[in-house]
């Protein structure tokens, strides 16, 4: 029988670094060492854990479910270790320098800016470069550190923490509704006028929708369509459509009644997600922004714990 050791936390890094670079040379060339060095800590690794991590072929590198498993814990054990030295020695605790945020243009000036003016009191050191954005953007391209996203499809070469659930709803003015009565099924709802958004994780006209047992793709369409959800939500409000926003956009109105929700079975996943490629145990900076922005969706929009990371098989091959 194998007896499981301790792994080392060097050797959880060197395949931390396997997984974001996409190879073993990628990853000898990050932390400064021979591909051989690499080679000889994930045998190691995989000896003391008793274990299979990894899958190499002509095609690239695969985690195995264990190899999975090993980098989601050993990534959540690497920023406790360096949690513990920061608050141990004092070093670096007092994040500093240049962070890049990007988020959607309404979520942004809604509620991450005024985050940030928070962030600011607490960490007058940062420098932070805020960025909104009409289209999903590219992390290395648009040079941006920490994107806030609002919609659950995130890239395997991404980490994401969950910041909060949310979901888009159907819903509309009660003066409106009373010239067009509500669609019983989503089968009337294209022949409604609907206020369409272009939002940067949606197919334009098309609304996906799901009531917790199918989901279905309803193209619609209207007299009235916009890039600014602001503007679609004014035009909702003043009887002109059905629209599908996010209930963090849209919950004021429906407590003031001044919008009523539509199909109310039906719903849209769009939870809110901070973006990053850097583990966080490397970054100081941006560690703190994400703990920050989880503690400020907790206290205004509710929160989870969830850490999003990419799953096993052939859709997980690294390149």
């Amino acid at each position: 029988m194998v007896i499981a050791q301790y792994p080392l936390p060097k050797d959880l890094q060197v395949l931390v670094e396997i997984v974001h670079t996409g190879s073993f040379s990628g990853a000898a060339e990050k932390l400064g060492q021979t591909p051989a060095f690499v080679t000889k800590r994930i045998q190691i690794l995989e000896s003391s854990l008793g274990a299979t991590l990894i899958n190499r072929s002509a095609r690239g590198v695969t985690l195995t479910e264990s190899g999975r498993r090993c980098y989601e814990q050993g990534l959540d054990i690497l920023t406790r270790l360096q949690v513990l030295v920061e608050d141990v020695t004092r070093i670096k605790t007092r994040p500093e320098g240049l962070i890049r945020i990007g988020c959607s243009f309404g979520f942004g000036r809604t509620f991450i800016a005024p985050a940030i003016t928070e962030l600011m009191r607490l960490y007058p050191e940062l420098q932070v470069h805020f960025e909104l954005f009409d289209r999903q953007i590219d992390l290395s391209r648009d040079n941006i550190d920490l994107d806030i996203r609002i919609n659950d499809e995130i890239p395997q070469h991404y980490i994401a923490h969950l910041l909060a659930k949310n979901n888009r709803i159907l819903c509309a003015a009660p003066a409106y509704l009373e010239k067009n009565p509500p669609p019983a099924s989503l089968v009337e709802l294209p022949a409604h006028d609907c206020l369409v958004t272009k939002e940067r994780d949606m197919t334009h006209g098309v609304w996906e929708l799901d009531n917790g047992a199918e989901k279905r793709s309803v193209k619609v369409s209207g007299h009235l369509s916009s890039n600014s959800g602001e503007i679609v939500l004014r035009w909702a409000l003043e009887g002109k459509g059905i629209m599908l926003r996010s209930e963090w956009d849209v919950l004021p109105f429906l407590d003031s009644g001044e919008l009523v929700r539509v199909l109310p079975g039906y719903a849209q996943s769009a939870n809110i997600w901070a973006v990053y490629q850097e583990p966080l145990y490397r970054s100081v900076k941006l560690r703190v922004c994400v703990e920050f922005l989880a503690e400020y969706c907790q206290r205004f929009l509710g929160t989870s714990n969830e850490v999003y990371q990419p799953q096993p098989g052939a859709a997980n091959l690294i390149r």
